[in-house]
């Protein structure tokens, strides 16, 4: 690009956080070079256009709903959330490599946003039910209510991959309070989207014990690194990152943080939560990022790290995902060295 911008000191610079129009000229030069790189076989911005019906979304970032709120974007970026060694993971890559089962869960399962397009986070409310004042939370009402601010955080998923993403949001301990839980809850469960007519791995897989659903100790919930995350890269969520709005739990593995929210549940005792039901031998209700418990199918001792189109780097993994000043006095009994397999 030829033109020279100069940014306010809490905006991502350009080649760290692409910008709209750039990733639309990015995309279209792509295409011309036809390249099977990241870029185009696994985030698939390119060759699946084919296959798309008109209506279908032209990219990853034409999934962003347009009347999703926009005010206090972009928001100030939190000096104290820094990941100093990394570099920034690309947008287009954030925003193309994506688990979401409720999306599709068979063949190319990253390969997100080109499902989306029957999907509308918007409008949309938040139930609050179990031991809580009940209430409905209205989601647009509540972000633009929101002192949004912008946090860099590593992000690591249990399948061994990871980025680091500016997310938009606020703290989830300010959610809770809002919430008004009683002083007998200990545990909050968060109860996602359920709509098998506008998601079609919901419709397709109904195997699944849909809606998705997750649960965190009330003192984890409190925790400063907690987030309910409502954008990234400056913007609203486009819907294959959670739309309307999701937690980010950067010290534990990505399927802990639940995407579009609808209901929340505050109870006494431990609740079930959808992986952990599924196969409990391999998730536990914890989940915290530790290298020295590895998965049963394989090791969590390193990560590959998503940067940039194309560009993958292999790194060690960090015990709680480096956040281990900030979280360390909630698990006191985490193994700090590698002690063999274990069934968490």
């Amino acid at each position: 690009m030829t033109n020279i911008i100069l940014y306010p000191s809490w905006q991502l610079k350009e080649n760290h956080a692409t910008a709209r129009a750039a990733y639309m000229k990015r995309r279209e030069f792509v295409k011309s070079l036809g390249l099977g790189t990241i870029g185009l076989s696994t985030l698939a911005l390119g060759c699946s256009q084919a296959a798309h019906s008109a209506s279908d979304p032209d990219g990853p970032l034409d999934t962003i709903p347009d009347n999703a709120p926009r005010d206090g974007y972009p928001a100030p970026r939190n000096a104290a959330f820094d990941v100093p060694e990394r570099i920034v993971t690309d947008r287009i890559v954030a925003s193309s490599y994506n688990n979401f089962y409720e999306f599709i869960n068979q063949g190319d399962l990253k390969n997100v946003w080109p499902h989306t397009e029957q999907y509308e986070p918007f409008p949309g409310t938040i139930e609050i039910g179990g031991l809580a004042k009940k209430q409905t939370l209205d989601i647009a009402d509540l972000i633009r209510s929101a002192d949004l601010e912008e946090r860099l955080y590593r992000f690591r998923c249990v399948e061994a991959w990871s980025m680091t993403v500016p997310w938009t949001g606020f703290p989830l301990a300010d959610l809770v309070a809002r919430c008004e839980p009683r002083n007998s809850a200990r545990f909050v469960k968060f109860i996602c989207v359920n709509r098998p007519e506008q998601l079609p791995g919901q419709a397709k897989a109904t195997w699944y014990p849909w809606p998705y659903f997750e649960g965190l100790r009330m003192d984890e919930a409190m925790n400063e690194l907690a987030f309910v995350a409502t954008g990234l890269y400056g913007e609203p969520l486009p819907k294959q990152n959670g739309s309307p709005l999701r937690l980010v739990l950067p010290w534990k593995y990505g399927y802990k943080g639940p995407k579009a929210v609808v209901r929340i549940e505050f109870t006494r005792q431990q609740p079930e939560t959808f992986w952990n039901k599924l196969q409990p031998r391999e998730y536990g209700f914890l989940s915290n990022v530790n290298p020295n418990i590895p998965h049963p199918r394989w090791s969590q001792a390193t990560e590959r790290f998503l940067s940039t189109d194309g560009v993958e780097e292999r790194i060690p993994t960090q015990i709680f995902n480096g956040y281990d000043e900030w979280v360390r006095a909630l698990y006191p009994d985490a193994p700090r060295t590698y002690a063999g397999p274990i069934i968490r």
